[in-house]
């Protein structure tokens, strides 16, 4: 692999933390036109459709085998499913900010599940590491003990990364034998469909009282954003990135995007992070670290 390569890669990392971290006030944008349901159908959909066309223009299968299906559809429930829906409601339910902050304890939640299902004892690095998610996580939920609809951000925002954790778990223990490209487009259109049902059953009137806190035009900025840079063109830098640099790297960028997410809004959303907010980001931040940073060899 030419050095030409990889060092394109390693630009594409912190380009890929900007359009994810910048989705999170985006997202908050489209709810207050839309509902959740609505969103993340026509979102994923959206996404999914842009992604199938580029898989097959790169020449690549949409052909998923038999046994692979059930595996599959399982992994979109974990991955896209539950954690699309619960960051949606945890920003319904509280700040954007403080929302980001808990989902990205992520891989901590990896560590613990993994122990769980997959008996893999953590280390006393990744005990550490877990301590410090828990007291990160404390000082964020302490301030909002009374205050029901914020302290429910929190919780859906863990839900949503306990979500993906569990997906992540799920997916080393019974891998994808799948293109990557492919299979997240066939999870993102099982996604669609899943939201596109509860659409249907659950939704209720589009919250459009809300749509006045911004001007009209930035429901479309918003949603092109959306789909075509957060979804589309974000999974596909990730693909490229996961296939040229070392795992630990490539997960390591998405450290970065806790931090654009909570920028972001306080730079498009007027959010104002409290010094819980701060110090819980900072402890999180580096609770993922030591999870994802390699262990020493020898």
């Amino acid at each position: 692999m030419s050095s030409v390569r990889i060092g394109a890669a390693t630009l594409a990392v912190p380009l890929l933390a900007i359009l994810w971290g910048l989705n999170w006030p985006t997202v908050r944008v489209l709810l207050a036109w839309w509902s959740v349901w609505q969103m993340r159908t026509i979102g994923l959909g959206a996404g999914a459709l842009l992604l199938f066309v580029i898989a097959r223009a790169r020449g690549q299968s949409l052909h998923v085998a038999p046994g692979m299906r059930a595996r599959l559809a399982l992994s979109a429930l974990f991955t896209i499913v539950g954690f699309n829906l619960c960051t949606a409601w945890a920003q319904q339910s509280g700040s954007t900010a403080r929302a980001t902050i808990v989902t990205y304890s992520m891989p901590v939640w990896v560590v613990l599940l993994a122990w769980a299902f997959a008996g893999e004892r953590p280390d006393a690095r990744r005990w550490l590491s877990v301590s410090l998610a828990v007291v990160g996580l404390l000082l964020l939920a302490w301030p909002l003990r009374t205050a029901t609809g914020s302290l429910m951000g929190i919780v859906f925002a863990l839900g949503a990364s306990i979500s993906w954790a569990a997906g992540t778990v799920f997916l080393k223990r019974y891998p994808l034998a799948v293109a990557p490209l492919p299979a997240t487009a066939w999870q993102l259109a099982t996604g669609a469909v899943v939201t596109g049902a509860g659409w249907l059953l659950f939704a209720g009137p589009s919250p459009a009282g809300a749509a006045h806190a911004w001007p009209a035009h930035w429901f479309w900025i918003a949603l092109v954003f959306h789909i075509f840079f957060a979804m589309a063109l974000g999974y596909l830098i990730w693909f490229d990135v996961v296939a040229r640099l070392p795992g630990g790297i490539a997960a390591l960028g998405t450290l970065l995007v806790p931090v654009v997410g909570v920028s972001g809004a306080m730079l498009l959303l007027g959010e104002h992070p409290s010094g819980f907010d701060i110090t819980g980001l900072v402890l999180i931040t580096a609770a993922a670290a030591i999870v994802l940073r390699p262990a020493r060899s020898g």
